[in-house]
């Protein structure tokens, strides 16, 4: 969600992948795929950088998961702390040192650079039971516009 205000003071949250639309004329409208629409404070830029800054978020997270899918991503801040509160590496769950923080400047290390999002990356867990699969990747569809 990104959170933006009402010309009233009010602030609210807004699903980013609902957003079809966002007019400036002056104020800014942003329209919902299902034709809602809202007027809000913030200018047309302002919302563009608030969703780019939430996908930008979700695409490290991703990243990150697929290269520790053990590691407790849903605990998290959005500021980037560790569900520990403290900010660096950290004990994670299963034991082992897990390194928080954004991988998305990272280039090609890693299992999630190799994957390329098309199929599963093989675990490199040694936990019982655990025989290294996960589910295959789920591919993700364009909106339509």
């Amino acid at each position: 969600m990104i959170v933006v205000t009402r010309l009233n003071g009010g602030q609210f949250g807004v699903n980013p992948d609902l957003v079809q639309r966002i007019d400036s004329a002056p104020d800014t409208i942003l329209t919902l795929i299902d034709g809602t629409k809202y007027i809000v404070e913030e200018s047309m830029g302002e919302v563009i950088d608030r969703i780019n800054e939430h996908r930008s978020q979700l695409l490290a997270r991703a990243q990150e998961l697929a290269a520790d899918p053990h590691a407790d991503l849903l605990g998290r801040d959005l500021d980037d702390r560790s569900p520990y509160g403290t900010h660096g590496g950290h004990a994670g769950p299963h034991g082992g040192s897990h390194r928080s923080g954004s991988h998305a400047g990272s280039h090609g290390s890693g299992p999630a650079a190799h994957a390329g999002g098309a199929g599963p990356v093989p675990s490199t867990s040694s936990e019982p039971g655990d025989e290294g699969h996960l589910a295959p990747a789920v591919p993700l569809r364009p909106r339509s516009r």
